[in-house]
């Protein structure tokens, strides 16, 4: 079992359902995780059609957000961005113009540039995506498409063939760099420009 609170602070509070399961489930139920949610919401939020946004969030123009989606308190998302089904943005998240995210949790004061795509993932606290950075969330390459994660020395089997990354609090993460399905970055982490991390060799 991966503990998410060990990778991101606080989020069992956040999330207080979730505290016993797998990333890769929480992703792949967010469409309905976050449906729940919205229900709790204040009304702080404008809420139409399954997406809730907070007053206090700035969208840019021909920002396409598909439901369900949460967006909280003082988040910016920039021009032509573009949010699939089952996003959840914490407060104070900067989305940049003309990123795709999908099935993903991007928790408070997150930056993620420009031109990215996040994919059926958790990203935690004050992370910061630069440019052109990718979290991958499908082996496209590969005959056989199950997901597999390394965690503490071992290889955990996810029996899905769509997970992005677990993403630690105050990473960062370098321009053009692509974060393979399946990946798994403690606290802090580094990843440098145009770098591919593959933590799971091809069978």
């Amino acid at each position: 079992m991966i503990n998410i609170d060990h990778f991101i602070e606080d989020f069992s509070k956040t999330f207080k359902d979730l505290i016993v399961s797998e990333p890769w489930t929480i992703t792949n139920d967010l469409k309905n995780i976050i449906e729940k949610m919205i229900l709790n919401l204040d009304d702080n939020y404008i809420i139409k059609d399954n997406v809730a946004i907070h007053k206090s969030a700035i969208i840019e123009n021909n920002v396409i957000i598909k439901s369900p989606a949460i967006i909280s308190a003082n988040c910016f998302i920039g021009a032509n961005a573009y949010f699939r089904e089952g996003v959840f943005l914490d407060h104070s998240v900067k989305i940049g113009p003309g990123c795709e995210i999908k099935n993903s949790i991007v928790c408070s004061g997150t930056a993620i540039a420009h031109f990215n795509y996040i994919g059926n993932s958790i990203i935690g606290r004050n992370i910061n995506f630069e440019a052109g950075s990718i979290a991958a969330n499908h082996y496209n390459e590969r005959a056989i498409k199950k997901i597999s994660v390394l965690y503490n020395g071992e290889i955990i089997e996810t029996n899905s063939d769509k997970f992005g990354s677990l993403i630690g609090d105050n990473s960062r993460v370098g321009a053009n760099a692509v974060l393979s399905p399946g990946t798994i970055l403690t606290k802090n982490s580094i990843v440098k420009r145009l770098e591919l991390i593959e933590q799971v060799p091809l069978k």
